[in-house]
Order: structure tokens, then C-alpha cells, then sequence
């Protein structure tokens, strides 16, 4: 009988709490519009310097100083696309040249930064050595720091090796391996530290159960939790493309010889000495270029992006 009155009492405070049905909770036709009219305000705001550019890339008439908007400049042509690709600065080299240097050192710093911040970060969140908690606050402390702090030590260190290969000579510090070098130098930090905190999310219970079955150390990691891990490594991977990509600093500083140059670095030379004789056709159209792959590597990996981000959100 208890047990009976115990259950009827649950069922009514059940009913008492239970939650109204989501017709009853709809928003009135004053806070959609309200909503729809913040959304179109935000969306706005973010297209129209985007649509402002794509029109300004189109114009033909390579005005100094734009002050208009018009979607379809009068006798739009594709003409600054076409100078842009033959040779977007004064410098002696090319937009294919320009790009070929930045994708190799963006995909280059990315790939590296991934695998050794993937095993550095399992070796974190799974092992416990001695100095563990102080090699983690070191490369905290780091990844603190400004990337352009450590930019006149990593200078003067890289501009002491000089390497010499049969007749090939070259400063390590003016070439593109030394500002891979540099670049990596910032990425690896953060590479540790947002893959350790993805792997501390995998539970060691499966690692286990694979040990279990005949696995070795290095299987269990290779066949089962780096799998698990490809979300992060996709976040880690773009964000360090992005960054270098986008990176001009380290690059400006360290190189001299045009062929090395980056798309950022061409970029900066188009504005010259005085804003005013910029034409500002071409560089909206070099913006446009320079801003294309990073949306490009972005869509395909936007599944992985989306899922990486997302861990940590819930716990379960």
C-alpha cells in the first residue's frame, strides 16, 4: 500500500512540474520581428565591407580614393584579376610564385605542428613523469607570451646558422625554412595544449580494452585513440594554417630576397609609401585572392571544425 501511495505521489508531482507544451512557449509575432530585425542588422554589417571590396575588385576605372557602393560597378571587368596574376608588386615576382611560398609554409608549419603537439599532448595526459607539471607550465608560459616578443631572439639565433651544401650557401635565417621555423615556434605551444585537452576527454578505458586484445602501446594510440582524435586535429591543423597564413611579421623581419616573399608580405607592398597612389582595385582583388584559400580549407573541414569545437561543451 505504501508503495502504492509512494508511486501516485510521484506521478502528481511528475504532472505538477511537467513542462508545458512548446506551442504554448512560441515567440509572438512582436520578438520575432524584433529577432529577425537584430539577425539582418548583424548579417549587414558583416556582408557589406565583403560586398564592398567584390565591387571595388570589379571597377575599371582604378580610382585613388573610393567612395561609393555599387554591387555592379559601371563596366565591371575581371581586368585587375588578370594584373593582379601577372604581377601584383613592383617586386620582380609573380602572384603563382607569392602563393606557391605561402602555402608551403602554411601547410608545412600546420602538418609539423600537428604531429609533434599530437605526441606531445598524449604524453601529457597520459603519462606521469618527473617534471611533468613543470615542462606543462613552461609551455604555458609560452603560449602566453607575444609571438612578437620573442622576435629579435629567434633572430639572432637563426641568423647565426649558415648552412653550405656543395655550392648551395644560405642564411637559415633569410630563407623560408627559417621562418618556419619561427612560426612554429608559436604554434606548437597551442597545438600541445588544445590536443591534451581533447585527449583528456578520451577515456582510458578504451585504450585498456585494446591492450587487452593483443595491442601494443603504440597500436592502442595509432589504432584507437588517435581516431578518436581527428576533430582536434582538424581544429589544431587550421588554426595553425590560418595563423600562418596570415602571418607577416616574422616574415617581413626575416626575409630580404623577393622569390621568398609571402602573400601577406605582397600585400604590404602594394600599398607603397603613400596610401594615396594605391590602386585600389588591385588590392581588393588581392584581398580577395589572399582571403579565398583559408575560406576554402575552412568549408572542408567544417565537419571536423564544428565537432572539435563542440567537445568539451557536455560531459557524457
Amino acid at each position: 500500500m505504501s508503495d502504492n501511495s509512494s508511486t501516485s505521489f510521484v506521478t502528481r508531482l511528475a504532472k505538477r512540474f511537467k513542462a508545458k507544451p512548446s506551442s504554448s512557449r512560441r515567440l509572438g509575432l512582436g520578438p520575432q520581428l524584433l529577432l529577425q530585425l537584430i539577425m539582418f542588422t548583424i548579417a549587414a554589417s558583416v556582408m557589406y565591407p565583403l560586398l564592398w571590396v567584390i565591387s571595388l575588385s570589379l571597377d575599371p576605372r582604378n580610382i585613388l580614393r573610393p567612395t561609393e557602393l555599387r554591387l555592379i560597378p559601371p563596366g565591371a571587368t575581371l581586368e585587375n584579376y588578370r594584373q593582379v596574376f601577372i604581377q601584383p608588386t613592383p617586386n620582380p615576382v609573380s602572384l603563382s610564385e607569392l602563393a606557391l611560398n605561402s602555402f608551403s609554409l602554411s601547410i608545412g608549419t600546420a602538418i609539423v605542428s600537428v604531429l609533434i603537439g599530437v605526441f606531445a599532448a598524449y604524453a601529457f595526459s597520459r603519462r606521469r613523469f618527473a617534471g611533468r607539471q613543470a615542462l606543462m607550465i613552461s609551455v604555458l608560459a609560452v603560449l602566453m607570451l607575444p609571438a612578437i616578443a620573442t622576435l629579435p631572439a629567434l633572430f639572432v639565433l637563426l641568423n647565426r646558422v649558415q648552412i653550405s651544401i656543395g655550392e648551395i650557401q644560405f642564411n637559415l635565417r633569410n630563407s623560408l625554412w627559417g621562418v618556419s621555423l619561427a612560426v612554429l615556434s608559436g604554434l606548437l605551444p597551442f597545438a600541445i595544449w588544445n590536443l591534451k585537452g581533447y585527449l583528456d576527454t578520451i577515456p582510458k578505458d578504451l585504450e585498456e580494452a585494446a591492450l587487452i586484445d593483443g595491442c601494443t602501446r603504440n597500436q592502442a594510440f595509432f589504432r584507437v585513440t588517435l581516431p578518436l582524435a581527428v576533430p582536434a586535429l582538424a581544429v589544431t591543423g587550421f588554426l595553425g594554417f590560418m595563423a600562418t597564413w596570415s602571418e607577416f611579421a616574422i616574415s617581413w623581419q626575416f626575409l630580404t630576397n623577393p622569390k621568398d616573399f609571402t602573400l601577406a608580405m605582397g600585400l604590404y607592398n602594394m600599398v607603397g609609401q603613400f596610401a594615396g597612389s594605391v590602386s585600389w582595385s588591385r588590392f581588393s582583388a588581392m584581398a580577395i585572392l589572399f582571403a579565398l584559400p583559408v575560406s576554402v580549407v575552412y568549408l572542408y573541414l567544417q565537419k571536423y571544425i564544428v565537432s572539435g569545437l563542440a567537445i568539451g561543451g557536455v560531459k557524457g
